[in-house]
C-alpha cells in the first residue's frame, strides 16, 4: 500500500500544474492542494502540495473531512449529502454531524485491482477536478511498471 500511495502522490504532483493552468482552478487555491487517503484498515496517508502553509492546512482539513466521510459511508461526498437531505439516511446515521457533512464533490471511494477500497479526499480545485485527479492518479500508479 505504501508503494501504491507513493506512486499516486507522484502522479498527483505531475497533474497539479496541468490543472492549475485553468484560471478557475488556479483561483481556488493557487496551486496549494492536499490529498488524504484512508485504506480499509484505517491507515491514513496524506500529502500537501504548495508553499502557502495556512492554505495547505485548510486544504488538508477539507481533504481529510472528505476522505473520512467516504470511509464512514462508502459513498461519494456529493451523493451522500443528497441521501441525507432526501431522507434516505439519517443526518447523523454514520456519525457525521451536520457541520462536518461535506456536500460538495471531492471525496470518493476508489476500488483497487484486488477489490480492496480506498477512501480518498482531494481539496484545492473544483470538486469535479478533485475527483478526476484522484482517478487519474490511481490509474497511472497502477499502470507504472
Amino acid at each position: 500500500m505504501d508503494a501504491l500511495v507513493s506512486k499516486m502522490f507522484a502522479e498527483i504532483e505531475n497533474l497539479i500544474p496541468v490543472y492549475a493552468q485553468n484560471p478557475e482552478d488556479k483561483r481556488i487555491a493557487n496551486g496549494n492542494v492536499a490529498v488524504c487517503i484512508i485504506d480499509e484498515n484505517g491507515i491514513v496517508f496524506g500529502r500537501m502540495f504548495g508553499t502557502n502553509k495556512p492554505r495547505l492546512r485548510q486544504s488538508y482539513k477539507v481533504a481529510w473531512t472528505k476522505a473520512s466521510q467516504v470511509w464512514l459511508t462508502g459513498v461519494k461526498t456529493g451523493e451522500y449529502e443528497k441521501m441525507v437531505f432526501n431522507g434516505i439516511v439519517e443526518e447523523n446515521g454514520n456519525g457525521i454531524e451536520a457541520p462536518d457533512l461535506i456536500g460538495w464533490q471531492g471525496g470518493q471511494p476508489l476500488i483497487l485491482p484486488d477489490g480492496s477500497n480506498l477512501s480518498v479526499g482531494f481539496s484545492g480545485f473544483r470538486g469535479v477536478i478533485d475527483l478526476e485527479i484522484m482517478v487519474k492518479a490511481l490509474e497511472k500508479a497502477i499502470n507504472i511498471n
